[in-house]
């Protein structure tokens, strides 16, 4: 089993979101020993926004012709999009910031999100590629958005990357949630310790689904 851990805040030992998503891979480790973890850090090696140079996506035949700046462009989003389809779960940190996902977070997820790859269209309309996978997001806020209907419909982070794995056909998105983390400590403590459940309770239930496949 192939894991690939994302980080996308730029916080580094103050990030919330890194501690989640290092306490979730350490908790998937504990219960499937066997798992091979790929780290990247979007912080640190995010690929440059979608460009004239980087926006087509080429391979085989279609990737003659190009200039050298679209060519590494494009070994770029190859070697990402190919991490990505590589990875059996995914454990992404995605703090919220202006009621969105980073914007290095924003740039990866253009680089994987490749017509022919990861979807396609179809008579009927899109069909995602990317199946049979598992994605865990560890996320971070500063207020309360889930269970408050004044600020819920500023939320353009957790819907946002719930609707986009889904359209790479992804069906197994589980969150991992800390939020209020910024009105105080008591109230960054409760997240942390409801965040702690949630990461046990994830990684349990794929362990017991993974021994019922192998059961059946």
């Amino acid at each position: 089993m192939k894991l690939l851990h994302i980080d996308s805040s730029p916080l580094a030992g103050n990030s919330v979101s890194r501690q989640l998503t290092e306490r979730t891979v350490a908790q998937w480790r504990a219960t499937h020993p066997h798992t091979k973890v790929e780290y990247l850090d979007l912080a640190k090696d995010a690929p440059s926004h979608l460009n004239i140079d980087s926006l087509g996506f080429r391979t085989g035949p279609n990737a003659g012709g190009l200039s050298d700046v679209q060519r590494r462009e494009n070994e770029i989003s190859e070697k990402l999009v190919t991490q990505f389809l590589a990875a059996d779960v995914i454990v992404v940190g995605a703090p919220m910031y202006n009621f969105s996902v980073p914007t290095q977070l924003k740039a990866w997820i253009d680089r994987i999100a490749q017509a022919g790859r990861t979807f396609t269209y179809t008579a009927t309309g899109p069909k995602g590629l990317a199946v049979g996978k598992t994605v865990i997001i560890a996320s971070t806020r500063g207020g309360v958005y889930s269970t408050n209907p004044a600020m819920a419909g500023l939320d353009h982070q957790e819907s946002y990357l719930k609707t986009v794995f889904g359209f790479l056909g992804i069906t197994d998105i589980r969150f991992v949630r800390a939020e209020g983390v910024a009105m105080g400590d008591e109230a960054k403590a409760k997240a942390l310790g409801g965040a702690e459940v949630e990461i046990k309770t994830h990684t349990a239930v794929a362990a017991n689904q993974g021994e019922a496949q192998l059961a059946a």
